[in-house]
């Protein structure tokens, strides 16, 4: 076997809010961990784009689906460009490892899970002159898995500490655990909804991507009655490995659950609770039992009244931004698609099926050449 490639790698990202293409640079080591914090960018996706995003879905005709498919490729090729000038001169970049955008994504325990991520790697590898590392996720439901999440994967490898019990939260449109036991094996699964409901509810009440620090929520008041009702979903309590998606907790789960007559800065507030309850409900049921930190990364941990509520839910863990161990929260998944391109081209497992559920370990993602070989 070669020796590992070391060097530079470009991870792309584009999450269940579409507002833009997150981009991370990062400098890995000849064992795959990274040398130093990521550079980073991110590129704003327009109103247009956005809301074509958010209208797909598998009822979607063909021909709308190839020509968002181009027009996100062109999104993802701009933002690996824009990133790509500020790398050191002369420094080559391997690879990038393209995430997508999700469109679609219904895990299943009988081998019938679906996914589908949009952003043509052809022509992202055509308009960067880069190779291209993508469709990761259909790779793990091949074998068996659900196909998501994917990144405790790079989690385990850079920030597993057999000194101690940890876990990472990603608190993007869905949150997400992996849970890094001192000894013993990786796990992790998607926990519930996160910022998918609080971001939707807030730009409809009131007409702003999101709520910025959590405000609105904290001048809200927790139902306890409609907590009840949402703790209820039997996704709660089903046990890992597990995964889920904004199709399943969309404005119409949560609609079903309101009486209709809620203040809506008390539904904001209740999300919240939502998101930190079930987080440390499933760090309880399945997490190492004497787990002492909680790194949160993703948008979320951007929300000092959700930060807020997790520490009371997890007052056993000390809660922190994963800034801390050198990566910026809003870099992890770009940095972790980075990284799951060092794995595919140096032949490392991208999945961990104490995760996913997959039968085995399996390097994960096709890769697309920016022109023909010669």
């Amino acid at each position: 076997m070669r020796e590992p490639t070391p060097g530079l790698f470009l991870g792309l990202i584009s999450g269940t809010s579409a507002d833009g293409v997150d981009a991370a640079l990062l400098d890995l080591d000849p064992d795959g961990r990274p040398r130093a914090a990521p550079a980073r960018d991110c590129l704003p996706l327009g109103e247009d784009l956005r809301a074509a995003i958010h209208a797909a879905g598998e009822d979607t005709p063909l021909g709308e689906a190839c020509a968002l498919d181009r027009r996100l490729a062109e999104a993802f090729a701009e933002a690996a460009l824009r990133l790509r000038a500020r790398a050191p001169a002369q420094t080559p970049i391997h690879a990038i490892g393209c995430h997508g955008q999700t469109v679609w994504h219904r895990g299943g325990d009988a081998g019938d899970g679906a996914t589908v991520q949009l952003g043509d790697p052809s022509r992202i590898a055509a308009l960067t002159g880069l190779p291209v590392v993508a469709d990761f996720r259909r790779g793990d439901l091949a074998e068996g898995g659900q196909g998501a999440p994917l990144a405790p994967a790079f989690h385990a490898h850079c920030w597993h500490d057999p000194g101690q019990d940890q876990a990472v939260l990603n608190l993007g449109g869905i949150a997400n655990l992996t849970l890094m036991p001192a000894e013993g094996p990786v796990t992790g699964f998607d926990c519930g909804p996160a910022n998918t409901l609080l971001d939707t509810w807030a730009h409809h009440h009131l007409g702003t991507p999101h709520d910025t620090d959590g405000a609105w929520a904290a001048s809200g008041r927790v139902d306890r009655a409609l907590l009840a009702r949402l703790r209820a979903d039997p996704y709660f309590q089903a046990e890992p490995p597990k995964s889920t998606d904004p199709e399943y907790f969309s404005s119409a789960w949560l609609a079903a659950r309101c009486r209709g007559d809620e203040a809506p800065q008390d539904v904001q507030a209740t999300l919240v609770e939502l998101t930190a309850a079930t987080v440390a409900e499933a760090l309880a049921a399945w997490g190492p039992a004497g787990s002492q930190r909680l790194w949160v990364c993703g948008g979320g941990a951007h929300n000092t009244y959700l930060m807020a509520r997790l520490q009371a839910w997890c007052s056993g863990m000390a809660v922190a931004s994963t800034a801390a161990l050198g990566i910026d929260p809003d870099d992890v998944e770009a940095a972790a698609f980075a990284w799951l391109a060092w794995a595919r081209l140096n032949g490392v497992a991208g999945n961990l099926p104490a995760v996913t559920g997959a039968e085995r370990a399996a390097v994960l993602g096709g890769l697309y050449a920016p022109r023909a070989c010669t």
